[in-house]
């Protein structure tokens, strides 16, 4: 029979093991979809070339590696500076344990729909909108710039932040999956030469905002009423609806949806 102290510490080893994988997994939700797990993915390939340069007795590159790793702790604080600011908030509220049940709920066919049907509406009507729709890279501390809404997107609501001379209808609205997380919000602008002088601000944040993350940005611009898209630091200009719609879709939408997507536009939907 195993004696109680033993026992009580194989327990306690349980319920220390648990607790610490509780934090890392929570830890790791928190940082996933923000810019921040890339450099976490950028450390990981510095431990591995470690561990090689070790095993291999590669000693320039081990010197290199061990140089490096004697900064890694202050260049970890600066580096994550804003996640780690976002964790001890999210601490102290109790979200960092008790995350919404809807985190990963995938976008819908009416979501998507409703965005284009919105972007359409204040093309023709010559309304000037930036939206933003978050994919894998987190955008909260863009959100965070602007007023928080979490409302369930809607074309009817898009609309209304952008009619002008209304409060949020400076800057952007951010959304994720199948929310408006928040509305005028302030994007970075691009500096890339490159880009043609006809584009205005509205433009240059929107391509920006495509150059530090995965976000699909739709732009509708005021003077001439063209809808664009911003990918990847790219700009496709001069969208019809149905060209807007095959962004979206293939973009943001799960395979199994699209044919459901094109069904939902073929009922009188759009």
């Amino acid at each position: 029979m195993i004696p109680f102290s033993q026992l009580f510490k194989y327990l306690k080893d349980i319920i220390d093991i648990l607790l610490v994988s509780v934090v890392i997994y929570n830890l790791l939700l928190l940082l996933r979809g923000t810019r921040a797990i890339q450099l976490l993915k950028g450390i990981m390939v510095i431990v591995a070339a470690l561990l090689l340069s070790t095993f291999f007795k590669l000693d320039t590159l081990q010197w290199l590696m061990s140089q490096a790793f004697s900064l890694g702790v202050f260049a970890v604080l600066i580096i994550f500076q804003p996640e780690l600011r976002r964790a001890l908030e999210h601490l102290g509220s109790g979200r960092l344990f008790f995350r919404s049940p809807f985190g990963d709920e995938e976008v819908s066919v009416q979501s998507l729909i409703d965005i284009a049907d919105a972007a359409h509406y204040m093309a023709k009507r010559r309304i000037g909108a930036l939206m933003v729709v978050e994919r894998s890279t987190g955008l909260s501390e863009y959100a965070e710039t602007g007023t928080r809404l979490d409302a369930k997107i809607s074309s009817e609501l898009l609309i209304n932040i952008f009619i002008p001379n209304t409060p949020l209808h400076d800057g952007a609205v951010i959304m994720n999956r199948n929310q408006i997380i928040a509305a005028g919000c302030y994007l970075p602008l691009s500096e890339n030469p490159d880009i043609s002088k006809e584009l205005g601000t509205r433009h240059r944040a929107g391509i920006g905002m495509s150059e530090v993350s995965d976000a699909i940005v739709i732009i509708v611009s005021e003077e001439t009423g063209q809808v664009s898209v911003a990918m990847g630091g790219h700009l496709i200009r001069d969208l019809n609806e149905e060209g807007l719609q095959k962004i979206l879709k293939s973009s943001l939408m799960p395979e199994k949806e699209t044919r459901n997507f094109w069904q939902r536009k073929g009922t009188g939907n759009g």
